[in-house]
């Protein structure tokens, strides 16, 4: 995904922190000296494969690893390694498992690695059950991990619920660190943005801890320029509408988790499934990823034939040139065959899922609403989509995205929506409808109504006074449909004679088929140009 200008800079070699990360996973693990088994929480798994293989921990005296599940073990190690997220629910089986040992005799020594940090109440935990002697613990500051060459992610799926439904700012500390980091390393960083409650809390806790290192910052040539963070909730009708580029709808179908995607028999065309990394190092995901989905098969198919055209020049070798085109061009040859032919499998799947009538009524309810267009006539299409059980998580999108764009649904509706969804896809979905409306994802008008969540955490960007343009298209809404007016003024609904260029796209609304700019998209677009004036 980096970028395909002439002038863009060079991206930092983001590596790095896969390099420290294991270090100071193997330095933890060494202060456990001797054999030992590994019981990992199962969502680091695929984290920790990404940073430490199973070739690698065992070097380090890892004996055998296992997933940790909530049911009594059977190790013969005297010496327990357990690599854990800092929840309650892991701590106590962890301290059930030592006090069944301790019953039956067994001695043995335990250490608990918290990532990326223990929390208070571990401790807690520990004390209370009777074994807080009896095991040692240590943090692992797994902060980011490298995704491509240009995606870091923290793969912390935990936060949004803690923040933003939970009320828990536990992981603000976490992030603050996290951007200390990448400040440490890739820094100092020239200009920091924020939108948001949860952003104003990282920047002043993150603020705190660069005071330490000023100082030594100063002297140093930045690798990382502006820095923008900006609130989930600021921005939630993006998340709400159905991108119709390639990787937006693999993500869709098959759900990439950690950067990898497992793609099932339907795709592989065999009886097994099969596991891959979808980043930059594959040539043929890199080159469609972004692409709108109709102009991907037209790709593939002149990928083929320039495959099969580099296979066929083998034809009039001599053996000298045969031995060199065996020796560097082969393999890689047959590596992007392999995945051209998964990706082919992947369109035709995608292709039978979302070419129905259903997914074309789904996108064009979704443009009505983001341009408010025959808004009670998507009420009606959104009804029957709930009738005939198309999708629940769909018709969930389809009522945030109403809810969102209409600053709330009117009583009337409200109730007639969520009974007719209730009765479709089961009543335990009552707490659902709590959750999104905790969340203002999905809330009723109110009389009284004023700011919604979008405006009122909207306030003025954290470290720059200059950036008036952005504030001034937030601060006249509060007396019309909020999200109408921000669209308007930041012109999030692009306007064009004639049908949207799907091939040659001018804005970010290609990844919505021309319907839409993400909002978080536009507002980093505007500080960066207002930044280079």
């Amino acid at each position: 995904m980096a970028s395909d200008r002439l002038d863009a800079p060079a991206l930092p070699d983001f590596t790095i922190l896969k390099r420290l990360a294991r270090d100071q996973l193997i330095y933890l693990l060494e202060q456990l000296p001797g054999k030992k088994d590994l019981f990992i929480e199962p969502e680091l798994m695929s984290p920790l494969d990404r940073i430490a293989n199973v070739s690698i921990l065992k070097q380090h005296d890892i004996d055998k690893l296992y997933k940790l599940e909530n049911k009594p073990i059977y190790s013969n190690s005297e010496q327990l390694c357990f690599l854990i997220r800092p929840r309650v629910k892991h701590v106590k089986h962890i301290a059930n498992l030592v006090n069944a040992d301790k019953k039956a005799g067994l001695s043995k020594k335990y250490k608990i690695i918290f990532s990326p940090q223990k929390f208070y109440a571990c401790d807690m935990i520990l004390e209370e059950e009777g074994v807080f002697g009896d095991v040692t613990s240590d943090e692992w500051p797994f902060y980011l991990l490298p995704l491509d060459d240009d995606i870091i992610s923290m793969e912390l799926p935990e936060f949004y619920r803690d923040y933003f439904l939970e009320g828990e700012q536990r992981w603000i500390g976490t992030v603050a660190r996290s951007l200390n980091l990448l400040n440490t390393i890739f820094g100092p960083m020239s200009k920091v943005y924020g939108i948001g409650r949860c952003a104003k809390m990282t920047y002043e806790m993150w603020k705190e801890l660069l005071e330490d290192e000023e100082v030594v910052q100063k002297e140093r040539k930045p690798d990382l320029g502006l820095v923008f963070m900006i609130d989930r909730d600021v921005d939630y009708i993006t998340p709400m509408c159905s991108q119709v580029v390639y990787e937006g709808l693999v993500d869709d179908i098959f759900r990439i988790k950690c950067g990898s995607v497992e793609f099932g028999p339907e795709v592989t065309s065999s009886d097994r499934s099969v596991k891959i990394l979808l980043n930059s190092q594959d040539k043929v995901f890199g080159e469609i990823r972004n692409e709108h989905f109709s102009n991907v098969f037209s790709f593939l198919s002149q990928k083929a034939r320039n495959l099969q055209s580099q296979y066929d020049k083998r034809r009039g070798m001599d053996i000298k040139q045969m031995k060199t085109f065996v020796s560097q061009e082969l393999k890689g040859l047959k590596q992007e065959h392999r995945m051209l032919s998964l990706h082919i499998g992947a369109c035709e799947s995608i292709m039978k899922k979302k070419t129905k009538q259903d997914f074309q009524e789904l996108l064009k309810t979704e443009h009505s609403l983001l341009e408010g267009f025959d808004i009670r006539e998507c009420i009606n299409l959104i009804e029957e989509h709930i009738n005939r059980q198309v999708s629940p998580i769909e018709s969930l999108r389809l009522l945030c995205l109403l809810s969102l764009t209409e600053n709330g649904l009117i009583a009337k509706d409200y109730r007639s929506l969520k009974t007719q969804y209730l009765q479709s896809y089961g009543s335990e979905h009552l707490l659902t409808f709590s959750n999104l409306k905790r969340a203002g994802l999905l809330t009723e008008q109110t009389p009284t109504e004023a700011l919604t969540a979008v405006e009122s955490r909207v306030g003025k960007l954290v470290t720059d006074k200059a950036v008036g343009k952005l504030t001034d298209a937030f601060s006249s809404l509060a007396k019309k449909s909020h999200f109408r007016g921000i669209s308007k003024k930041l012109g999030l609904i692009p306007r064009v004679d004639g049908d949207y260029d799907l091939k040659t796209p001018r804005d970010m609304a290609y990844v919505f088929s021309g319907a839409y700019i993400p909002l978080s998209c536009k507002i980093m677009e505007h500080v960066s140009q207002l930044n280079s004036v």
